[in-house]
C-alpha cells in the first residue's frame, strides 16, 4: 500500500487566506497506526473513505468566510501548514488499534460514519452529559485532519456503525448534517404545531422532512432560492414564502415586513408556533422572531460570525418567546434518532434525500479523480449538497 494518498486540502503556506479561495487536490501522507511510537493509536481506527459530504462549513472554508482561527491555531500546534478538510463521511474500517477492537468491537470491513466533534471526556460539560458542547473538543476537518481523503485516522469512540443494507452509502455520508436537523427538531415539541423553517438550504430541507415525521401539522418554508423553494415543496412544505434579496431593508439587520406578514397570515394570522432559523443572517433571525406567535419558540441554528442586532428586543420578552440555540448533535442520542428516521422507509425521508436533495446521486457526486476547483465551484452553485466519492 502506498505511503501517500489523494486529499482535498487547504495549505496556508501556498494559499493566503484573504487572497485565495477553494481547495486543492494533492498527495499527503497516508495515516498509520503505530502503537509503539504513539500509545494513543491503540484506541484509533483507520477508515477508508467511500463517500464524504461537502457541507456549509466546508463552503465557509472554500470561500474563506469561516474557521480561519480554528484552522490556523490547530496547524500552529501541529507545526504544520496543510489541513485535510471534510467531516461528513461514510467509510470502511481497514485497521483497528488494539484497545479499539476490544472496547468498541470494531473489525476491518465494518461500515461506519462519524461524529465530527471529538470530545475530551473530562471537561465540566462532558462530565455532566453535555458532550456536544465540550470545552476542549476538536473538529474533524477543521482542527484536525478530515475525511476529504482516501483514508482518515479517527478515535474509535466517535465512529457510528452503519448498515449499508438499510441506508444507501451516499445517504449514509450525510448522517452528520442530518443529525444537526434532528437536534434542531428536538429543541421544541413539534407535535401538532405550525412550524416555520427560515432558510431551506440542505439542513433546512432536512428539517422540513423531520418536522413532519415528528408530528408537525403545517410547515412553512422561507427561502430566496427558487430551486430550493421547489425542493422544499417536494419534501413536504405546505407553503413557501419567497424572500426577495433585492428588496433589502433600510437597516441590514432588520426583518422583512412582507415576509413576516406572509408567514403570520399562513399561520392562522397569529404566527408560527415554532420558528427554526437555519440561514444565520441577521435579518433572517429577526424574520424568525417576528414571525413567531406570542408564547412560541424560536430555534436558532444558522451561524454567521460577528455581532447581531435583535430588533425590538423588548417584544421578545413581552411576547413570552422561548429562544433555543442548537450546536452539533447530542452524542449519541441524536444519532439513534437519525438512524431510526433514515432506516424507516415509511416516512420517505431516506428516498427523498437520495432522489431530491442529491438528485439521484449522479450530478451531485464528484469522484476525487475528477476534482478541479473550477468544476467543483460550479456544482456548488448548482446544488445545495454535494458528495465526494473516493
Amino acid at each position: 500500500m502506498s505511503d501517500t494518498m489523494q486529499a482535498l486540502v487547504y495549505d496556508k503556506s501556498a494559499m493566503p487566506w484573504d487572497k485565495t479561495r477553494g481547495l486543492v487536490r494533492t498527495e499527503v501522507p497516508r495515516p498509520v497506526l503505530n502503537e509503539a511510537a504513539n500509545p494513543f493509536d491503540a484506541e484509533d481506527v483507520i477508515v477508508k473513505i467511500l463517500f464524504a459530504g461537502f457541507c456549509g462549513s466546508d463552503r465557509g472554508i472554500w470561500n474563506r468566510t469561516a474557521f480561519k482561527g480554528m484552522i490556523f491555531d490547530s496547524l500552529k500546534k501541529e507545526d504544520a501548514t496543510v489541513r485535510v478538510i471534510g467531516h461528513e463521511l461514510v467509510g470502511e474500517v481497514v485497521e483497528v488499534g488494539s484497545r479499539a477492537a476490544a472496547r468498541f468491537g470494531l473489525r476491518p470491513k465494518d461500515v461506519v460514519s462519524a461524529e465530527s466533534h471529538v470530545i475530551c471526556g473530562t471537561c465540566h460539560q462532558c462530565m455532566i452529559g453535555q458532550t456536544h458542547i465540550c470545552a476542549r473538543d476538536t473538529i474533524i476537518g477543521i482542527s484536525r485532519d478530515g475525511c476529504f481523503a482516501e483514508y482518515v485516522k479517527l478515535p474509535a469512540r466517535v465512529l457510528w456503525p452503519t448498515d449499508k443494507r438499510k441506508i444507501h452509502l451516499k445517504v449514509a455520508a450525510v448522517q452528520e448534517p442530518f443529525g444537526n436537523a434532528v437536534h434542531c427538531c428536538q429543541a421544541a415539541d413539534l407535535r401538532g404545531k405550525t412550524v416555520g423553517v427560515f432558510g431551506c438550504g440542505t439542513i433546512g430541507l432536512f428539517v422540513i422532512m423531520i418536522a413532519k415525521a415528528l408530528g408537525a401539522t403545517r410547515v412553512i418554508g422561507v427561502e430566496p432560492n427558487p430551486k430550493n423553494q421547489e425542493m422544499a415543496r417536494r419534501l413536504g412544505a405546505d407553503e413557501i414564502i419567497p424572500v426577495d434579496l433585492t428588496r433589502a431593508p433600510k437597516h441590514g439587520h432588520a426583518a422583512d415586513k412582507k415576509v413576516v406578514k406572509a408567514v403570520r397570515e399562513a399561520a392562522r394570522g397569529i404566527g408560527v408556533d415554532v420558528a427554526l432559523e437555519m440561514a444565520g443572517f441577521n435579518s433572517s433571525v429577526n424574520n424568525a422572531i417576528q414571525s413567531t406567535r406570542r408564547g412560541g419558540e424560536v430555534v436558532l441554528f444558522g451561524l454567521k460570525q460577528g455581532s447581531f442586532q435583535i430588533q425590538a428586543f423588548d417584544r421578545v420578552i413581552v411576547n413570552g418567546l422561548k429562544l433555543h440555540t442548537v450546536i452539533g448533535r447530542r452524542i449519541f442520542d441524536t444519532w439513534f434518532i437519525t438512524r431510526n428516521l433514515l432506516e424507516d422507509k415509511s416516512n420517505g425521508i431516506h428516498d427523498h434525500i437520495l432522489e431530491t436533495i442529491l438528485a439521484g446521486g449522479e450530478d451531485t457526486c464528484v469522484h476525487i479523480d475528477d476534482f478541479t476547483p473550477k468544476m467543483f465551484e460550479q456544482k456548488l452553485a448548482d446544488w445545495p449538497k454535494l458528495v465526494i466519492e473516493f
